[in-house]
């Protein structure tokens, strides 16, 4: 039986022709000047991305969510939108990459893709750089391409002085039928810095909060809000399947260590609150301050930047040693790409080498490029802890870095269809009830994890208490 329901929700999706337009900029400055309106805002970012989101949370105030086509499917996404847009006064959608493009030449998993299925309205962000009046073309060219989309109005980014301005948004006046919202002006100072915002030391905290609070004034005084949430509020009700909330029977019944700190921060909000639907509690690790472990069932070491803080990390031997012993003892353990990282015997950064907690018999050496990136899809190999043998497992992957130094006994829980993984065809090495891959997990495309990540820390709480007996 059916359990479809409408919701008005104001909501629009930041979109541009191609990357480097100033999508993440406008996002963050739109999303500072709303909040300062005394709107809730509720931030959301297309495709797989832990980077973006961290800076809209800091802007917005509330918790950014991602929406992947690809991962998630249509009725995911729309029930994922729906669900947490409710209690905001408007939801904003950060795309990603050209508004048109995805996996292949149909443009599936596109930023477009994602605004037609959540039917949300684009404001679309054109870089300015060396344009005038071919802007009007380039707008046309967008707004007609797929009619499925509507383009409810430009954000003409890079504006260089007031004929420049003049010039682009009299051409658009005359030839397109999209209006202009506003302008950024070009402007070193409205750049985003290329740091990440878990890495950025306390005493820079500063330096986010101006930096923010410049773009919100700069959007303030050369963006019409009041047009922005006009178009945001003409958005039709959004249809979904399904109950939003899950409610869970029984809560805390085995407590699950999450690995946070400056290190490790890349985590999606849904996979922990998966967790906690399953019945964790979960309990902060901090891999750098804490001496041992926590009194835990299980742990969960997402990703980050562990070769960054690899010094600290390696010098705190007490807790190293004590997530070895536990692992040997079979505490369930989830890691995923710094977690991976982590778990090998050293990190390798410019010829020095840190000692991690060296549960696999390889070395982790940072490069200077991506060693792999983009979507991964996993088959299961008997043997994996925390999935159905035969199962297929869809995520990302993104790494800078590669195993190395490997020993002869190594074992995989993934044989991997799509994506580079550890070795050719390989990711996820397996030891005992640990898991630790450069496969990146998002909860809606694995059901079932958290579940049986709740169960093994089940069995090992028993476990522990049996032999306490």
């Amino acid at each position: 039986m059916s359990n479809n329901q409408s919701y008005d929700i104001s909501r629009l999706l930041v979109g541009a022709v191609q990357g480097r337009s100033g999508k993440t900029t406008f996002t963050l400055g739109l999303l500072k000047a709303l909040v300062d309106r005394g709107l809730k805002v509720q931030p959301f970012k297309k495709g797989p991305d832990y980077i973006d989101p961290s800076w809209a949370t800091f802007a917005s105030g509330q918790q950014c969510r991602n929406l992947d086509l690809y991962m998630m499917g249509a009725d995911t996404v729309r029930r994922s939108f729906v669900k947490h847009s409710q209690g905001f006064d408007i939801s904003v959608v950060e795309g990603a990459m050209g508004l048109f493009d995805g996996l292949d030449v149909e443009g599936s998993n596109s930023s477009a893709e994602l605004a037609y299925t959540i039917d949300a309205p684009v404001l679309l962000v054109v870089n300015c750089t060396r344009i005038t009046r071919s802007v009007a073309a380039l707008v046309n060219g967008v707004t007609g391409f797929d009619r499925r989309i509507r383009i409810g109005g430009v954000i003409l980014n890079q504006v260089a002085r007031a004929r420049h301005e003049n010039i682009l948004t009299q051409s658009i006046a005359r030839y397109c039928d999209v209006p202009v919202l506003g302008i950024l002006p070009k402007s070193k100072a409205v750049e985003i810095p290329d740091r990440h915002l878990g890495l950025i030391p306390a005493g820079e905290q500063d330096m986010l909060h101006d930096r923010i609070e410049l773009l919100g004034n700069l959007v303030k005084e050369n963006v019409n809000l009041d047009e922005v949430l006009k178009i945001a509020g003409s958005a039709a009700p959004i249809h979904c399947d399904g109950p939003l909330r899950i409610e869970t029977a029984q809560k805390d019944k085995v407590r699950i260590g999450v690995m946070k700190d400056k290190a490790f921060s890349f985590y999606y909000p849904e996979n922990l609150e998966a967790l906690e639907d399953a019945g964790a509690k979960l309990i902060t690790v901090n891999s750098m301050e804490d001496a041992n472990l926590p009194d835990i069932d299980a742990l969960y070491i997402g990703g980050g930047f562990p070769e960054v803080m690899a010094e600290e990390i390696g010098s705190n031997q007490s807790l190293l040693k004590d997530i070895k012993a536990s692992v040997e003892n079979e505490m369930p353990v989830y890691a995923e790409c710094g977690g991976l990282m982590f778990l090998s015997r050293n990190i390798l950064v410019n010829d020095k080498a840190y000692p991690m907690v060296g549960v696999f018999d390889c070395d982790v050496e940072m490069k200077a490029k991506p060693q792999g990136i983009g979507y991964t899809i996993q088959k299961v190999l008997p043997g994996n802890p925390f999935y159905p043998e035969g199962s297929q497992i869809v995520g990302h992957e993104f790494h800078n870095s590669q195993i190395v130094n490997m020993g002869p006994n190594l074992h995989y829980g993934f044989s991997t269809e799509r994506g580079k993984g550890i070795v050719p065809g390989s990711d996820g090495l397996v030891y005992k009830n640990t898991l630790a891959g450069y496969h990146h997990l998002h909860a809606a495309a694995a059901p079932g994890w958290a579940e049986q990540m709740v169960c093994l820390a089940g069995e090992y709480r028993q476990k522990q208490q049996s032999e306490k007996e």
